[in-house]
Parts: C-alpha cells; structure tokens; sequence
C-alpha cells in the first residue's frame, strides 16, 4: 500500500529537523533550551547576553546566588532540627519523692567479725610493717570457718608492696622480701600531688591466672587510699560468698536504724519504710517507695510539712578498715527510679540536725532527630539489671556488668546478678580481680563501647537539694534530749547515747512551684518550606513549579539524554558486530539515526509550513525557485452541492 504524502513529509522531518526541548541528543543543546525557556532570569541572560564579558558577569551572578541559596536552605534545615526550651511553672499539691537512707557503715562489725578477722590480722601487720601502727597484743579472734582457711593463703599470693625509687623493684610487706616487678604500673592517685619521696609509695600487683608474666602493679600516693583499696577488694571477694539472707541479718534492721519519724506534721514508724539490701551500704530503708500503691503528697511546703527522721548511727560497731567517715547517706529520687547511693548519695554528718530543701523539676526533651536520647530505653542493646525505669546510669552498670560476665566469667560483687551467673570470689574464679582491673581500666577510658551505645533519657524528674547544718543537740539540751531517746531506745538511763551516735535529719519541699522544662521544635514544615520558598524567591526569582523543572531537566532529562547515547552506541556496536561476522558492507540506511528518528519520538504530528522552511536545502542541483502563481486557481469554487441554510444570509450582504 502507498504511503499517503503527509506522513512521508513527517518521516522527512524527523530525519532532518534538529530536536528542541526534553528530547534533545545532547546535553548542550538541552541547557541551551532550558536557558532560552525557564523562569529563572539568570539563566536565560547568560544564553541571550551578548559580548563575553557581559556573560561572564551574568554567569557569576547566577551561580553566587545558586551558592547562597544552598548556603541560606542548609541554615533552613539546621534550624528545623534544632529545638526551643520552655519552662512552665506550676503551684499545686505535689507528690513527695522516694527517700532512701543507708548507714554509711554497711554491716554491724561485731557481726562481721568471724568473717573478717583473717582479713583484719592481715591489713593490721600492714600498717605495723610500713607505718609502725601497733595495738599491742591482737584481740582479732580467730575462726575455722573456710573463709578464712582460704584467704592466708590468698594474701601470701597478692600481698601489700611498697615500691622502692620507681626502679620496677618492691618490697612484700608481708615476708619483707623484694621481687621483680613485671608489666604496668598504674598509679591510682593522679589528682594527688606525690611528695618525692619513694618510701609513700605501696600498691599491689595483680597477675593473670593463666599467665604468669602478664601482670600489673596499682600504686598509690597515699597509704591509707592504698590500705583501704586493697582492703576493699578482699572484702568485696568475702561478701560474694555469703548468702544474702546471712548478711541482711548482719546489717542494721528499721528498728535499730530509725529513733523517731515525722510526716506532714504526723507521726509515722518503719511500717512508712522498704528494706532493700544494698551490696555496698548493707540494709537501707526507702520512706514512701510506693511499694503498696500509694504515693504520699503534700500540700504545704516548709520543714514542718516534710519528713524528720533522727538515724542511729551507732559509731562504736564501725568497721575501722572499710569506712573512714561517720553518719548516714540518703538519696532522693522517684519511686520507679534504682537509688544509686554510692553514685550520688548526700552524706549527713552526726551531732548535726541535717535540713535538706527540694525544688521539683520535670524535665522533656525530643527524641530523634532533634537528640539522641531514648523514651524508654527499649531501643538499648543493653538488658536492665535493675528492674526499674531506664536511666543513663543503669544502662552503664547494665553494660559493665554484662561485659564482666563475658569476660571474666562471673560477675562483679557491687551490681546485680545477671540470669545464669555467679558473684567472683577467688576459690572459683583466681582470676576475676585482674580482669576486673584491666575491664574497669578500659571502662574508664571509654574503650567498652558502653559511653557509646547508652543514651540519655528523654524524660526524667529531678530535685534539687539545698543542705544546711545546725549543730544538734544544743549543748543545754543536749542532756535531757540524749537521756529520752535512751529511754525510748531501750536502754538504762545511765547508759545514755551519745551525741555522735546520733543524725537529725529533715527532708521538705520548699515551695510547691513545679517546674516543668520542655523541647519543642524551633520551626515546622510550614515555616520551613516557606522560608525556602522566600530564598528561591529573592536570589532566582523562582517558584515550586521552577523548582520541580530543574528537577526534571538536571535529572530527568539528563540522565535520559546520557542512557540513550549509551544505548545507540551499544546498538551501533552491535550492528558493527554482526556485519562483521556476516561480512556484509555497511548500507547507507545504517547510518546512525539522529534527532526525531529516535524511536521515543513518536510525534505523529503533521509538518506546518514554519518547519518546512527549515529543511535542509540538497547537496546538489539547482536551488528550487518558486513558480509564479497561476491566477485561475484564485477563483473560489463552492465545495458543496447546496449552500447551507446558515450562509444564505451572509451572502446577501
């Protein structure tokens, strides 16, 4: 079948008219139409500017303010996620916080005698060794419990060391022999000013288990930090062997702890108080815990309206080598909050009436993306140890704990217990307090990973204490003061308490104006794309729809233009290949296809008279001339039969 006429001059075209818009084949030629054609002033100056000069001119103003657009939009999205702190102030009836007390010497040392005395006999012929201290003839009684059968041996291994003029040699305080000292030294008293003189300097070394040879030496400027170091770490070991219940009963029970109590202007007793055992402080006692689901509140502020305890310390059956101060700890905090007493506890002195006044702060901060904090820790790798709400602290503790176990194979004697594993003790575990050493050192440093995976948490509650102290009793009540709470102890009246035995304390709201502090976002999408809008707007003069055609065009587009060239020069390859196998010459209809004779031009469109005149004109020959118009074909002929009804009108005018 014939081809009509007007579609053979539309294959023409496309063959021959160089492509506009989109669908150009180069990159050149589509900038330089979307220049000719954009909203955008700046870019269209630079293709329609004459002289070199003044397009120099129009090509650095387009692109300083293409700069400070994206200068100007990346300020834009850095203020959308940064976030204004408000702070509400509220008076109303407040809930009174968690108050936990703990005695600052953790188990009664008559008590925990039979389980120290080997400990103690040791720590003794320290401090006459190296300081000379001696109490005459030992009372330390002796005990065949297997405890202390154990540790002389223990002690002979990991004995106290004094270190002679830094030259890796020391002398055993207990044999008084010198050995070697093998690999590091870490000196545990930095922030202590060292006096020189080399005699001040003892610590301990800690071998590997499994290898001899890799060990390290603790020293410290300070004898009494090194005695009481060293101390501890042999105690910690002794008390991971004993049941629990044993040492509750060897802590301070609620009657021993607590003389009076006083709530809201009413009297209360240790029916108001929790026990929980506290590896580090023994027995402590938590005033309104909300254990039984009630959460006690207070309306008025000031001291009276608080709680007022007075503690009995109770000096004389304080262990000398594992405490050096006296009096009682407290910490306030929520009820669904762990108390870390030996973090953040507030020391209250005896012979002292102890005022703590609270501020109640609610804090609120965003979560991602405005900070790295977690709602409520269930996006921690870290398993809670502690069974109360996430806090920042109990993830560290989580983690060490975790990474102890791990490493070490038990786990450390002052945090909880994980599922499936044991406290360290060295019949067990030799090796457990080196490796507790170089954990902790890595700790410390930041190297366990545990300061990185833990966040802060988004919400939190905070008091803030302000502590004054009174002397208390006062020297003329003292007497008839100490002699009713002897009576009300229990005790004979000749046998009055002293005054150091005892700890007034008072804990109250100062005022009921709860603070609440909240994050909330600086700007919203609105503002955002506004403000966009507002730069696009004053250095291109460009709007959303100008937007979406860059878009299109330095994308779209481009990328379409780079994908077809890649494509046509696949094809050509592969057409070159297969006449190359066939051996068949190149015909002139193989040449490459350019422009509208691309297959995704489908433009069926007839040619206008516009792109006709836009033709190519032929190698060779004579230029066509135009004919001179034949006159007769002027003369208008009716292309109907009839005249339509509606024009019969119109041709009688």
């Amino acid at each position: 079948a014939a081809t009509a006429p007007g579609k053979k001059i539309t294959a023409r075209l496309k063959r021959t008219l160089p492509v506009r818009g989109p669908q150009a084949p180069t990159l050149s030629e589509l900038m330089r139409w979307y220049c000719l054609n954009t909203n955008t002033h700046g870019c269209r100056r630079i293709v329609v500017s004459r002289g070199r000069l003044r397009r120099l001119l129009w090509i650095l103003l387009t692109l300083s303010a293409v700069g400070l657009i994206l200068w100007q939009c990346a300020e834009l999205l850095m203020n959308y996620y940064s976030a204004s702190v408000s702070v509400t102030v509220q008076f109303q009836k407040l809930p009174f916080p968690a108050v936990t007390i703990c005695n600052i010497n953790p188990y009664k040392y008559s008590a925990m005698k039979e389980y120290l005395s080997e400990l103690d006999k040791e720590t003794k012929k320290a401090l006459e060794t190296f300081y000379g201290f001696s109490e005459g003839k030992s009372k330390v009684r002796r005990s065949v419990d297997e405890w202390n059968s154990t540790g002389s041996d223990f002690f002979q291994q990991i004995p106290l060391l004094k270190l002679e003029d830094f030259s890796r040699t020391a002398t055993d305080l207990h044999s008084g022999q010198k050995r070697k000292i093998e690999g590091s030294v870490f000196h545990k008293d930095s922030s202590i000013v060292n006096s020189g003189d080399s005699n001040d300097i003892i610590g301990f070394q800690l071998c590997d288990a499994n290898n001899s040879s890799d060990c390290a030496l603790y020293t410290f400027s300070s004898g009494v930090n090194a005695i009481q170091e060293w101390y501890k770490l042999h105690y910690m070991n002794i008390m991971a062997q004993i049941p629990l219940e044993t040492k509750e009963k060897l802590s301070y029970s609620a009657d021993d702890l607590l003389l009076t109590c006083f709530f809201d202007g009413l009297s209360c007793d240790k029916r108001h108080f929790t026990r929980f055992h506290h590896p580090l402080h023994g027995n402590c006692y938590t005033f309104n815990s909300g254990e039984n689901g009630t959460i006690l509140s207070t309306s008025t502020g000031g001291s009276e309206y608080g709680l007022q305890v007075v503690l009995y310390i109770d000096e004389a059956d304080y262990n000398p080598f594992l405490v050096t101060s006296t009096g009682a700890k407290i910490i306030v905090h929520d009820q669904n909050e762990y108390p870390f007493i030996e973090d953040i506890g507030t020391e209250i002195e005896t012979a002292a009436a102890t005022s703590i006044g609270m501020h109640f702060t609610r804090s609120r901060k965003l979560s991602k993306p405005y900070s790295d904090c977690t709602e409520t820790g269930a996006d921690i790798p870290v398993e809670n140890l502690y069974n109360k709400s996430y806090s920042l602290q109990i993830c560290l503790h989580s983690c060490f704990q975790k990474a102890m176990v791990n490493s070490c194979g038990c786990a450390q004697y002052a945090q909880p217990l994980p599922a499936g594993a044991e406290y360290c003790n060295y019949k067990k575990n030799p090796n457990w307090m080196y490796c507790y050493y170089r954990l902790h050192e890595k700790f410390v440093k930041e190297q366990l990973g545990c300061q990185q995976i833990c966040k802060d948490a988004c919400s939190f509650k905070e008091w803030a204490l302000t502590t004054s102290i009174a002397q208390w009793p006062s020297t003329v009540s003292e007497d008839w003061m100490l002699r009713v709470l002897s009576w009300d102890k229990g005790q004979k009246l000749n046998k009055k308490l002293n005054k150091t035995d005892l700890a007034n304390l008072m804990v109250f709201y100062k005022d009921l104006n709860e603070r609440f502090i909240s994050e909330n976002p600086a700007n919203t999408l609105v503002i955002l794309l506004s403000n966009f809008g507002g730069q696009l707007g004053l250095w291109m003069s460009c709007s959303v729809v100008c937007v979406i055609e860059i878009v299109e065009v330095f994308f779209i587009d481009s990328l379409s233009i780079v994908m077809r060239r890649q494509w046509q020069k696949a094809k050509k390859w592969w057409n070159d290949r297969k006449r190359g196998s066939s051996g068949k010459a190149p015909q002139a209809g193989d040449v490459e296809r350019q422009g509208h004779d691309n297959p995704v031009c489908i433009d069926e469109d007839l040619p206008t008279f516009t792109t006709a005149l836009r033709l190519p004109l032929p190698q060779d020959g004579p230029l066509p001339r135009t004919p001179p118009p034949n006159y007769s074909t002027l003369r208008l002929e009716t292309a109907f039969t009839e005249q339509l009804p509606d024009t019969l009108e119109l041709g009688q005018h």
